[in-house]
């Protein structure tokens, strides 16, 4: 049946005010059934088939953090017993917000700025949530070219961060055989000597094991050849035109994805959704054939179970699971915006809120595992060559491979999977930021959403410019520390409020209910996570942010003081937005006040 406009701004969006806001809205086509094969919203079209949204949401949410940080918190916060707390995040801060938006998102059909029709006072969490995907969307894509870099250097019969005689190694660089002296409580000299306790003083030995430090070809790949680092933010240098290359291949095939919006994008799930499952069991299954393999496990999952009375594991669960699931980025909004009316979004939100933390577990049985192969290799403990972060995706496991018989191969599949795992992210970030500024501008702007795309990839790779240079990295570590840390924590919480409270939670659940035909199982307990449970799990992560806080560093180098005002001006002004509209809008509005809230 066809809605009229008045009658769809009432029902969906809850207005009374529509002259007030002044806003076209879309024409849309409410069916009867989820599965009928036809575009109800003329205008900005729908997913293909509920599968394409499903698996874009996985895409989504199961990023680079499930492979490169989930497995190293989990051993650093008591092994096996972590996952008791991280459960337990799931359900009382993940789940519920992920369900809060694709449910919203689904209901209204509209992009994270025009959605805040049901209180145009605090549209400012729209724009906040804009502007924490473009801040993001900018380095995200760094990372992705960083592994183009990768794996175009991989397609080689010899690796080249396998050995130390290229021109980029240095002195700290040595191949040496550690086995047989630091498995025994020695340490190796750059000469290549292995000193034992008993052959000098305490005072001496410590000192040795304090100044002399060995560096693995693939550290010294990463930071001296690809990256040319600088000695710090203070000197960014020159743009590294290699880097520069590959950031402009990573956002040509943005575009390429999203050039048809939804459409395109949906097709393009069935690939990064799926390659990196398929890549992670092949990996598994050579990891275990490994030796070493079972330490590194162990490592991984014992659980330390005196660990879950400290402060701090809890509180790393929870932002864990808050920033795995990505709600308040605007991402999720987006991509349920797309679906049909009747859509199952309760389904598809218990589904992809199980299989991400679920793919967490998954994966850290296969980098441990590969860890642990290298702990044995080496012939020290596992915790020595453990890392996180870049440092895993680009040092320690290239180190591994290249222990592998055929490595350039292992290296391949890792580096299309973690590349596959990036653009999936990446694809919903930009569509974010695009969807965002059409339906903002739908008269002028629907029309042309292909050159909107072409601009904001312009833009955006133009910005990341900056990354590609000597000093790159520790811009990428300040944007990666601010960009999207407590501001979306604060976004999350008023949105909550906004939902719960001003809006109204029963009347939420009502939209849901006309959307699914009943409400969601069990309806209390979505009611008070959204009133209660949750903004006070969000106030509690904020903080122990806050508390936790420390000077942004980046391996032995911390960061300036002036630099950390930067960061701080980013991550705040996702936030300052919001208090900004809201003072705006009552400024603009005419009349009663009261109306506008």
């Amino acid at each position: 049946m066809i809605l009229d406009k008045c009658d769809l701004e009432n029902r969906q969006l809850g207005m009374k005010n529509s002259d007030y806001l002044n806003v076209k809205v879309p024409e849309l086509l409410v069916t009867r059934s989820p599965d009928a094969n036809i575009d109800e919203n003329k205008e900005r079209g729908n997913w293909s088939n509920k599968l394409e949204f499903i698996l874009s949401c996985l895409s989504y949410a199961v990023g680079l953090g499930n492979i490169w940080r989930f497995p190293y918190l989990c051993y650093s916060n008591g092994g096996g017993a972590f996952l008791i707390p991280y459960m337990i995040m799931i359900f009382v801060a993940g789940l519920p917000l992920f369900f809060l938006e694709l449910a919203f998102g689904q209901y209204a059909s509209e992009g994270p700025v025009t959605i805040w029709k049901i209180s145009p006072l605090f549209q400012g969490i729209g724009y906040g949530m804009f502007l924490v995907s473009a801040l993001v969307g900018i380095y995200y894509n760094m990372i992705v070219a960083w592994t183009f870099f990768y794996l175009f250097s991989s397609f080689t019969s010899k690796l080249p961060w396998s050995a130390c005689d290229n021109w980029w190694n240095t002195e700290a660089c040595r191949r040496f055989d550690t086995k047989n002296c630091t498995g025994h409580g020695g340490l190796m000299l750059l000469n290549g000597t292995c000193i034992f306790k008993d052959m000098v003083d305490n005072e001496t030995f410590a000192h040795i094991g304090k100044t002399v430090k060995m560096k693995m070809p693939s550290d010294e790949y990463y930071h001296n050849y690809m990256l040319d680092i600088s000695e710090g933010v203070h000197d960014l240098g020159m743009v590294r035109w290699q880097l520069c290359l590959c950031l402009f291949v990573a956002w040509i095939l943005v575009y390429l994805a999203l050039i048809k919006g939804v459409k395109s994008f949906g097709k393009l799930t069935y690939f990064t959704a799926f390659f990196p499952y398929i890549v992670l069991t092949i990996l598994l299954v050579r990891a275990a054939t490994l030796p070493g393999y079972v330490d590194g496990i162990l490592f991984y999952v014992t659980p330390q179970w005196h660990m879950l009375t400290s402060a701090k594991v809890w509180g790393d669960a929870a932002v864990q699971i808050f920033f795995s699931l990505s709600p308040c980025f605007g991402g999720l909004i987006t991509l349920a915006s797309y679906n049909t009316f009747h859509n199952n979004c309760y389904r598809d939100a218990l589904l992809v809120g199980i299989i991400n933390p679920m793919t967490s577990v998954y994966a850290g049985f296969v980098l441990f595992g590969i860890v642990g192969f290298m702990a044995h290799e080496l012939g020290v403990p596992v915790e020595e060559v453990s890392a996180q972060g870049a440092g895993l995706a680009f040092i320690a496991y290239p180190e591994a491979v290249t222990r592998l018989p055929l490595s350039p191969l292992w290296a391949i599949l890792f580096f299309v999977m973690l590349l596959t795992l990036g653009m999936g992210t990446q694809f919903t970030i930009c569509e974010t930021v695009v969807t965002t500024i059409v339906d903002t501008f739908p008269e002028q702007l629907r029309k042309k959403k292909q050159f909107v795309l072409a601009g904001v990839c312009c833009i955006m790779f133009s910005l990341g410019l900056i990354l590609c240079t000597r000093g790159g990295m520790y811009m990428l570590q300040l944007m990666d520390a601010f960009a999207a840390s407590y501001s979306t924590l604060i976004i999350g919480f008023i949105e909550l409020f906004v939902i719960s409270w001003v809006y109204g939670v029963d009347r939420f659940m009502n939209d849901i209910k006309v959307m699914l035909g009943k409400y969601p199982f069990h309806p209390m307990y979505w009611k008070y996570c959204w009133k209660y449970l949750t903004p006070i799990v969000l106030l509690c992560i904020l903080l122990f942010n806050f508390i936790d806080f420390k000077p942004t560093q980046y391996a032995d180098y911390v960061f300036p003081n002036w630099s950390l005002v930067i960061g701080w001006i980013m991550c705040m002004s996702s936030v300052v937005v919001i208090p900004s509209m809201a003072v705006y809008k009552v400024y603009l509005a005419t009349g009663d006040r009261k109306s506008v809230v």
